[in-house]
């Protein structure tokens, strides 16, 4: 290649497809917990190249280059025996996340020498362009990364499996990864519905050419489960268990399932034998929790005037106990952070639980929905540990504003009709509380009500623009 300068390096290490050029930002993720879970999996799963590459980058982000380096020599030593019959091809993206760590460690002899390898497998395979080649294998590896990278990816990583897809349709590994991201799609965005069932295809068709895949059966056991298919689920749940013994991915699954069915002692025996194969799992963690809340609620909720005020009080212990592991190794977890919180309204312990929604309320980058959670959860902790319903009013209001069609952000809306009716009742001159009486009328389609909310609330408060804006609006609508 001879001397090239640190620059025109540059512009060709952006052409190459990689882990550097695949726009995976640290920021959307926990670098820590996902360096430590590519560890586990690794581990415990059969596939190690694109893990090995995967922890590379991690590494790299984390400010450990040379471990960087390390697990890109262990991908390279990988490829010879996972791609053994086309060992260049499945080397590109490992070469270019070498030729990435080097640039950052301003060794551009090294750049060079890996830049070339890319440059003559590509020219060798025929490629059109001198440093990458459009190969579904790629499209594939990319697809898993971003899965990995958590929910915000998830339909990018959609998009690449689909490519690959469209090249080689019976390609198990591809199916898998599809058909995991859409089931994870389908979690990440709420539609968990008996009527979605859009991953319940997909899935099947990855177990069936992934027989060996530890992942695919819980899944699509999970997916029956939810499409009211239990026995089939039930079926399927033990198969794996009875399959694959000692995976904890297999064993959290099958703890969510039983969870699921209201079986809680069988779930926490599962997530106690994978917790000691993985004690550092944030992810068991929380299921733990789930199923000591589950727990706590069933003694909470019940009838019997002796509840075990003692056993309450063991169970909101493990509750925040598991759910502070949780926050601890992923600090992102927005749901763990409120389940957290919850359990410390619910354990009397008000300032740790203000202290710990102050925490969300300062995250960065938080979804539609994460907001609507957050406001809903706050909202029902200052109704009924705070006793403050004007806050929750707020809080229940700013999730409704999102928009953005949500099981929270219904919740919100339920909440704050009560809340407002009763405010109503209490004081018939409250301007506001007509106000959002007439915002929810509007919501709802129910012009003519919003309409007469609103006028109500302009005679209480009669320089309110906002509620002269909305009700011009609504009179506007009608006349067209």
């Amino acid at each position: 290649m001879g001397e090239i300068s640190k620059e025109s390096l540059k512009r060709i290490l952006l052409e190459l497809e990689c882990h550097f050029t695949w726009r995976l930002l640290k920021e959307d993720i926990d670098l820590d917990e996902l360096e430590e879970r590519m560890a586990e999996q690794i581990k415990f799963l059969p596939s190690k190249v694109r893990n090995y590459n995967l922890l590379a980058y991690v590494k790299y982000l984390n400010g450990k280059e040379e471990e960087a380096l390390e697990n890109l020599q262990k991908a390279e030593e990988s490829i010879k025996t996972e791609y053994s019959e086309e060992v260049e091809k499945a080397s590109l993206i490992t070469w270019g996340n070498f030729a990435w760590v080097y640039y950052r460690m301003d060794k551009l002899a090294e750049v060079q020498s890996y830049i070339k390898k890319v440059e003559t497998t590509c020219k060798e395979h025929g490629s059109a362009s001198p440093y990458r080649m459009k190969i579904p294998h790629i499209d594939g590896e990319k697809g898993w990364a971003l899965l990995k990278f958590g929910g915000k990816y998830h339909e990018k990583a959609k998009e690449s499996f689909l490519k690959a897809l469209g090249k080689e349709p019976e390609n198990p590994e591809y199916n898998a990864g599809y058909a995991i991201t859409v089931y994870r799609l389908e979690d990440y965005y709420g539609k968990k519905s008996a009527a979605e069932g859009s991953s319940l295809e997909p899935l099947k068709k990855a177990a069936k050419l992934n027989p060996n895949n530890s992942f695919l059966l819980p899944i699509l056991a999970l997916k029956l489960q939810e499409t009211n298919k239990v026995e089939e689920g039930k079926e399927l749940i033990e198969e794996a268990l009875g399959k694959f013994p000692g995976i904890p991915y297999v064993l959290r699954y099958a703890a969510i399932f039983y969870r699921k069915k209201g079986d809680v002692e069988r779930s926490l025996e599962l997530l106690k034998e994978a917790l000691s194969l993985t004690p550092n799992s944030g992810f068991l963690h929380h299921q733990m929790g789930l199923c000591y809340r589950a727990q706590y609620f069933k003694i909470k909720l019940s009838e019997d005037p002796h509840k075990d005020k003692r056993k309450m009080a063991e169970l909101i212990r493990l509750c925040i106990f598991h759910f502070k592991e949780v926050v601890e190794h992923k600090t992102k977890f927005v749901y763990a952070h409120l389940d957290l919180a919850n359990m410390y309204a619910e354990g009397k312990e008000l300032q740790k639980a203000e202290e710990t929604f102050q925490e969300v309320f300062a995250m960065r980058k938080l979804t539609c929905e994460e907001k609507q959670q957050l406001h809903f959860n706050y909202g029902r902790f200052l109704v009924y540990h705070k006793k403050s319903e004007l806050e929750a009013v707020e809080h229940y209001l700013a999730g409704l504003k999102i928009e953005n069609e949500s099981f929270e952000r219904n919740k919100c809306k339920y909440n704050l009709k009560k809340l407002i009716e009763r405010r109503t009742k209490i004081d018939p001159a409250d301007a506001k509380s007509f106000g959002i009486r007439g915002f929810i009328h509007q919501l709802d389609g129910e012009k003519q009500q919003a309409i007469e909310c609103y006028e109500r609330a302009l005679k209480l408060d009669p320089d309110n623009e906002e509620y002269f804006s909305a009700l011009l609006d609504l009179r506007l609508s009608l006349q067209n």
